[in-house]
């Protein structure tokens, strides 16, 4: 049975007729009717968009067209939001104890910016600036307050980490030993000694550890009897490096073996370094460092293992440097050198 007002203009609509209007009842793409008045195209379902097709409403004109949020292509409920996730909060910590603060004033000494101006850290305004930017610790206490007063003689005192010695009674030398001297200070027999060299100063000086009288380099003269048994001690560590010329050439497994360590008639002994300066046919120039303060330990060590020495100069102890000092001469150790000598024997 045929539909009133055509075929395919009753049911598809006109020339232009939009997919979902029914024929003659909606505006197709081109806006223009269907030719004839059909009722809904393609069986009288609604177009995509709902009752009006892609003509009149267009594809967004509608304001169900293409609505999501709405009835869909199938007239489907959209589906909801989704809830947002709770965030748990963290059960809150305890606070951590700390410890009560320690007074380290003492009403009878005196004031920590003039100490550390007395121990050659600067002037007493920059000392106190010192203090104020908290670099400054007593007793391993930090000391912000420029009231405060303390003891040079009984406490500990650090700036950035630094210990800081505060006794100016204490002296630091480092001597160049000369080649054939002896390494004490006075000789019964009358032979050169380093006591010779610092005949001139006032103060009862001793010097840590030695050196045979066939060795030269670097040795340390003070009158601080705790920070000399510190550096001397194996405990410590304190490394003593030296350069050494050896004779005959150097087998590849030397250094290994000295590592390792070798034993002598007084135990066993070890290089904690182990350096080939300079290789020639017959000799060769190591650099040695070990903290064993044993008498002629480098000479006997390197002779053991099939290398005698030939020449020996120790050119540094812990962070001091022989440098350029020339033999026979001594120099006044700076407040940094001190220093490091103080945090290398654990003070």
């Amino acid at each position: 049975m045929s539909v009133p007002g055509g075929s395919r203009g009753g049911a598809r609509g006109g020339p232009g007729a939009g997919r979902g209007s029914g024929a003659g009842g909606g505006a197709g793409r081109g806006g223009a009717p269907g030719r004839s008045g059909g009722t809904a195209g393609k069986g009288g379902v609604p177009g995509k968009g709902g009752a009006a097709g892609k003509g009149a409403g267009g594809r967004a004109g509608s304001p169900a067209s293409r609505n999501r949020a709405g009835q869909g292509r199938t007239g489907a409920v959209a589906r909801p939001a989704r809830p947002m996730p709770v965030r748990r909060s963290r059960p809150l910590q305890p606070p951590t104890p700390t410890a009560p603060p320690v007074d380290v004033h003492d009403p009878d000494g005196v004031r920590l910016q003039k100490v550390l101006a007395q121990a050659g850290l600067g002037s007493r305004r920059a000392c106190e600036e010192l203090i104020s930017a908290g670099r400054v610790t007593v007793d391993g206490h930090l000391v912000t307050e420029l009231g405060v007063r303390v003891d040079p003689k009984r406490v500990a005192v650090q700036v950035d980490g630094l210990p800081v010695q505060l006794d100016d009674s204490l002296v630091y030398i480092a001597l160049n030993k000369p080649l054939g001297m002896l390494s004490a200070m006075s000789d019964p027999q009358g032979r050169d000694c380093i006591g010779d060299l610092v005949a001139d100063r006032s103060e009862r000086l001793f010097h840590v550890g030695r050196l045979d009288a066939d060795s030269e380099g670097l040795i340390l003269l003070t009158n601080d009897g705790e920070l000399s048994n510190r550096l001397s001690h194996p405990r410590y560590e304190v490394a003593k490096v030296y350069l050494a010329e050896i004779e005959g050439q150097v087998p590849r497994d030397l250094g290994r073996r000295l590592r390792e360590g070798i034993e002598l008639d007084d135990g066993p002994a070890r290089l904690d370094g182990f350096k080939v300066i300079d290789a020639r046919p017959g000799k060769a120039l190591l650099e040695v460092s070990l903290h064993d303060g044993r008498n002629r330990i480098v000479r006997r060590l390197l002779e053991a293992a099939g290398h005698p020495v030939v020449q020996l100069v120790r050119i540094r102890v812990g962070p001091i440097r022989l440098g350029d000092l020339r033999t026979g001469r001594t120099r006044v150790l700076s407040r940094a050198e001190v220093s490091s000598l103080m945090l290398a024997g654990g003070l």
